[in-house]
């Protein structure tokens, strides 16, 4: 039973490919940071939130299934987890900005702070000492709540008690509840605070809808390269590819809403104190940049996402996943760079560094996955996951990736 639905061999090629590729990126941009360490600490934020949104993504998830079953989380279960448990390396690759606050903070300055009085009648909040504190505190919280997701499911691959179940969904509404308060918090200080006269109650549930919807298109662009192998091929249905689409779609809307709903109230209450946000970002060049968000990020998913010819084609609906990555990139560097350019501007390491980071990301992620069937194997649901939507009109062609 323990060897049943092993992981491909050929995953250690993420291994193997991806870390050499991420050591030799950040080492190039930390050569590039000798000679311009503001962009330095810039880029490494852009390319470190970019990959925290996956990690995140993927520990809220987890317990987003728990809680509400579903066959997309019992076949997608153990890839969620690996990603999740890359959150100590995440810690540690966080570092750089705690030695980075001055370039990218300006409430850590001492005379801006004397002459601003708005900045510093939050430095109760705002300051080194706090900022650290508080970061340790977010990744310890996450990390044994990921400790414990990852531990009792692998006990109830070896036992089947279903009293591991429920243990399980305790764990998991808890969990989400800290899940949205620290995460709430953790971008007030790593994002909101890059423009510290600015405030917004509803950024970190836009942050929420998109690291759900960076885990689900990194899920579906690893389901796609795993279709092409067993055990895959074997069981993913059409009807699983339809409803991890429609998951897809559900985030791309969220996070439209969200973000929609940010923008009109400050628009509406036009504010000096929120538009300092928005006005940068929709001048000198930055405009474009918002545009291609609301065009590629909501207009042109939203409607391909309603095909379900789409959705159900693997090949399609992967692409359309990888593409939507990519835009989730973008949202991250709309927020960040505005904040050290005036006018549009990118950096080769803004490209490199998301990539670097990605890359450790990556390898770390495949020796997690590796340590574990491919499946939950004695969860309650698997049986009627494995068997969910097969017929004979629709198992081979979506293996066929057509």
């Amino acid at each position: 039973m323990l060897n049943a639905y092993p992981v491909p061999p050929d995953i250690r090629q993420f291994t193997r490919r991806a870390l050499p590729i991420g050591l030799v990126l950040l080492i190039a941009s930390i050569i590039g940071g000798v000679f311009s360490p503001d962009q330095f600490y810039h880029s490494y934020l852009l390319g470190y939130i970019f990959v925290l949104n996956i990690t995140l993504g993927c520990f809220a998830l987890v317990m987003v299934q728990h809680l509400s079953g579903g066959n997309w989380g019992v076949v997608a279960r153990r890839m969620l987890e690996a990603g999740m448990l890359t959150l100590p390396l995440m810690a540690v690759l966080g570092i750089p900005i705690l030695l980075g606050m001055g370039s990218l903070y300006s409430w850590t300055h001492p005379d801006v702070v004397a002459a601003d009085h708005i900045i510093r009648d939050k430095t109760l909040y705002l300051n080194y000492t706090f900022f650290i504190v508080r970061y340790i505190c977010y990744f310890v919280i996450w990390s044994v709540i990921a400790f414990f997701l990852r531990k009792w499911s692998i006990e109830q691959d070896a036992t089947g008690d279903p009293a591991i179940g429920r243990k399980l969904q305790r764990l998991s509404g808890g969990g989400l509840v800290v899940y949205g308060i620290t995460l709430t918090f953790a971008v007030t200080d790593w994002i909101m605070s890059l423009v510290p006269h600015w405030f917004s109650t509803i950024f970190g549930m836009i942050f929420m809808c998109g690291q759900g919807l960076s885990a689900f298109c990194f899920t579906i662009a690893i389901i796609w390269w795993m279709m092409q192998r067993e055990p895959f091929k074997s069981f993913i249905s059409r009807k699983q590819m339809i409803d991890f689409g429609n998951l897809m779609l559900a985030f791309v809307i969220l996070w439209t809403y969200m973000s929609f709903s940010q923008f009109l109230l400050i628009w509406a209450g036009n504010l000096p104190e929120e538009i300092v946000f928005y006005v940068p970002r929709f001048e000198h060049g930055w405009a474009i940049v918002g545009t291609l968000l609301l065009l590629f990020h909501f207009f042109v998913p939203f409607f391909l996402l309603l095909s379900r010819d789409i959705k159900g084609k693997v090949a399609r609906v992967g692409t359309l996943a990888i593409f939507l990555e990519g835009f989730r990139w973008i949202d991250i560097y709309w927020m960040v760079a505005p904040a050290q350019h005036t006018n549009l501007h990118l950096s080769w390491m803004d490209i490199a560094l998301p990539l670097g980071i990605g890359g450790l990301f990556l390898a770390n992620w495949a020796w997690f996955l590796e340590k574990q069937p491919l499946l939950p194997l004695r969860d309650p649901l698997l049986n009627q996951a494995l068997t969910y939507g097969h017929h004979p009109a629709s198992g081979g062609d979506l293996a066929a990736g057509n």
